[in-house]
């Protein structure tokens, strides 16, 4: 009676093969999120720490009037709600800088973007040695630090000693620009910090297009310029839509950059540039944190905000891709 109990009893590896293949799939990707979260712990606990703590007290501070005086008398601040965020809008020079980093920022955007994607393509165009060529220059200005590039430019544009102003006088055959200052003038400062962003923008726009460009199908390119798609045409209907994505990420990337921008504004403003005139955002929450925290963070609240709102149809279409 048994040993037919026994054998009527099905062994392990039959009882394994009975189970539903849906509990075996749903405890596999359970193996692979816990996986997958032990590999990721590290990393989002360095992100907690170092992003995620830093911007939930921004945010806590920007509703009290956390100042230098809090901090010497290690007191607790008050909490003021949204008066911060009222005097941003109303009784600072905040909405002034905003429209002025914003114009600065779409007009930077468009020209590196603009020229990025053009240098890309003409690079494609070019032998091997003068592509090697136009790749070390292009590697130089973008690996040059943005405050040593500053500097330099401001040794070009200098006013006793600058090479421009030499050159305008020699072109001119005049001394109308000796001893001009660039830097003293709005309109002329953000000119001169307009050529050194874009100097230094236009290589990475450069080297992704490129790179984006060669995975573009040859019988592609070979059937469009068969069917009489050239120059721009070819671009804007064939090529475009495979670096699509691409261009949308470099256009997110640029945005964010070039309206967080400081160093370049704040050695030109050491150079002789007037703050109260050029400050950008950044400059201008620099200058205003030594004395109070709070109002400082609300700013910082707003700065993060609006890069969220620049950015967000690049995460929403991420998102998308992913769902596919």
């Amino acid at each position: 009676m048994s040993e037919t109990a026994t054998a009527a009893r099905p062994s392990t590896s039959e009882r394994r093969e009975s189970r539903p293949p849906v509990s075996r799939e749903r405890r596999r990707a359970r193996r692979e999120a816990r996986g997958g979260w032990t590999l990721l712990g590290p990393s989002v606990i360095i992100l907690g720490v170092m992003v995620g703590y830093p911007a939930v007290l921004m945010v806590i501070q920007s509703f009290t009037d956390y100042s230098v005086k809090n901090k010497v008398q290690g007191t607790w601040p008050n909490f003021v709600g949204f008066d911060n965020y009222i005097e941003v809008f109303t009784s600072s020079d905040f909405p002034v800088v905003l429209v002025r980093s914003l114009g600065l920022m779409v007009a930077m955007t468009v020209l590196i973007i603009g020229l990025g994607v053009l240098v890309a393509v003409l690079m494609t165009r070019l032998g091997r040695g003068w592509r090697v060529l136009v790749s070390v220059g292009l590697l130089l200005a973008w690996a040059m630090p943005p405050l040593a590039a500053t500097v330099v430019w401001g040794w070009i544009f200098d006013t006793q000693y600058g090479v421009v102003n030499w050159a305008l006088n020699t072109i001119t055959g005049t001394s109308d620009w000796t001893n001009h200052s660039w830097l003293i003038d709005p309109w002329s400062f953000f000119f001169v910090l307009t050529i050194i962003v874009v100097w230094q923008g236009v290589p990475f726009v450069a080297f992704t297009t490129y790179a984006a460009l060669g995975q573009v199908p040859g019988e592609v390119l070979e059937a469009a310029s068969l069917d009489g798609a050239i120059g721009i045409k070819r671009f804007r209907f064939v090529v475009f839509p495979y670096i699509r994505s691409v261009l949308l990420v470099v256009l997110v990337l640029q945005i964010i950059w070039n309206l967080r921008i400081f160093t370049q504004v704040y050695a030109l403003q050491s150079r002789g540039g007037l703050a109260s005139e050029t400050n950008v955002l950044g400059t201008y929450m620099f200058r205003q944190g030594p004395g109070d925290f709070g109002f400082t963070s609300a700013i910082g609240v707003i700065m993060v905000i609006l890069l969220l709102v620049l950015s967000w149809r690049y995460v929403r279409s991420t998102l998308k891709g992913e769902e596919l």
